[in-house]
């Protein structure tokens, strides 16, 4: 199968850089390359009998060593759908020499197609950026460019592919500190705008935009780290000042946000997620982070004055979204989103009660180290926009296509944690 030609003209030269970050001696590796992928002809990979998976940088204070966690890439292999086979080779088994010989197994899903194939010619999709589609049917056109990016991404399609390559000048647009209403997309009014609006609709954008193009690997991109360090620095003026502790007013008979509070949104968090240099160079401000993190989620809802308006904010987070094993059984794909977001910021293992939830989740896998629900034979669902770009990429929900996702995501969350991976290649079942 070759790819479209005739929808874009792309190619790409670029030499291959390594970036090496570490606390101490460089533990972790993350290789940026670009390639024109043009052969798009699956190939069944073969995994060795044994990986060396290495490790994943420490946080500041971690417990002791956990067990080795059991991953089935043998069963997932057969399976699940194809970005999950390629994320479970590349991002868990690790095997980097051969992530470039396997990349076909994800950019031959159907469903990615569907979504690169919609892309207008301006880099765009659907004229908004973070809509998703409403429903259990997968509906292309109902997309917005940072979704449609994002998913994108997690379904394994790198930086360089074309419709990512063609993403990128809206969202480094996306990222000037300006009032201009023409980039407000989903969030511009008819009329004549408040100005608080205006630049509420504009921060949100921004974060999410720059989540995208970290997400992508352009952390060392100045545009992607003035975005960060302008974010980081928003984050800890508040969490530093009074107002974090009593951020609320009442209007009318309502508590809300004041319009002065800047909590960390879940974009800011993502963000950085994906930025390891940064946050080492940064690591007193996300020691600051992590506290503000990890408080009690308060029970007000999270609305805001802005402007002369309350409006919803359900992107700030204003504590612990996974506080208790109760939380994470009321919505499974956001409470591994979580997790897998605080393993990346080297958070989870710090925690005694997010490392319980996820052991927990560990706990609930068979003799294979395949996940099941306890609470039925349901698949994991979510209404949570904020999740739809990861979960689930498995587009079939009937028989073992059902506990692959979270299978998938137990084993990255492991590695990304510092735990050893023992892949496993065939069932034990007798």
């Amino acid at each position: 199968m070759l790819w479209p030609q005739d929808l874009w003209e792309f190619s790409s030269a670029f030499p291959e850089k390594r970036y090496r970050y570490g606390r101490r001696k460089c533990q972790g590796r993350v290789f940026c390359k670009s390639s024109v992928y043009n052969d798009l002809t699956a190939k069944y990979p073969v995994i060795p009998e044994s990986t060396d998976v290495g490790t994943t940088e420490a946080p500041a204070h971690p417990p002791p060593p956990s067990d080795a966690v059991e991953f089935p890439i043998g069963w997932l292999l057969k399976n699940a759908a194809a970005p999950i086979q390629y994320r479970a080779i590349k991002d868990v088994v690790a095997l980097d020499d051969a992530s470039d010989e396997f990349v076909s197994i994800a950019l031959n899903f159907r469903q990615s197609l569907e979504i690169a194939l919609a892309q207008r010619s301006d880099g765009t999709w659907g004229g908004k950026m973070l809509a998703v589609p409403s429903g259990a049917r997968f509906q292309v056109g109902q997309l917005g460019t940072i979704s449609a990016a994002r998913r994108l991404l997690e379904s394994g399609w790198g930086r360089e592919t074309p419709p990512i390559h063609q993403a990128r000048r809206i969202l480094f647009r996306l990222l000037a500190e300006d009032d201009d209403q023409n980039f407000l997309f989903e969030f511009r009014e008819a009329g004549r705008m408040d100005l608080d609006r205006v630049r509420r609709g504009r921060g949100i954008l921004r974060e999410a935009a720059a989540a995208t193009l970290a997400r992508a690997g352009f952390e060392q991109d100045p545009r992607v780290r003035g975005a960060a360090s302008r974010a980081l620095a928003r984050i800890e003026r508040f969490v530093s000042s009074p107002l974090a502790a009593r951020p609320w007013i009442r209007v009318g008979n309502k508590q809300v946000l004041a319009p002065e509070a800047a909590p960390p949104s879940i974009y800011a968090l993502e963000m950085l997620a994906f930025m390891p240099a940064f946050r080492l160079e940064n690591s007193t401000r996300m020691d600051q982070l992590y506290a503000y993190v990890t408080q009690p989620l308060p029970r007000q809802e999270s609305v805001q004055l802005v402007g002369d308006a309350v409006v919803e904010q359900p992107h700030l987070v204003l504590g612990d979204w996974l506080p208790h094993a109760n939380a994470a059984d009321a919505d499974v794909p956001m409470a591994l989103y979580w997790l897998e977001l605080m393993a990346r910021l080297q958070f989870l293992r710090r925690n005694e009660g997010w490392s319980r939830v996820f052991n927990r989740f560990l706990g609930h896998r068979d003799r294979d180290g395949v996940w099941h629900s306890h609470s039925g034979l349901a698949a994991p669902k979510s209404s949570n926009p904020l999740v739809w770009h990861a979960f689930p990429l498995e587009p079939t929900v009937e028989r073992e296509g059902k506990w692959t996702d979270v299978t998938f995501r137990l084993g990255l969350i492991a590695k990304l944690s510092g735990r050893q991976i023992e892949a496993i290649q065939a069932a034990r079942r007798t």
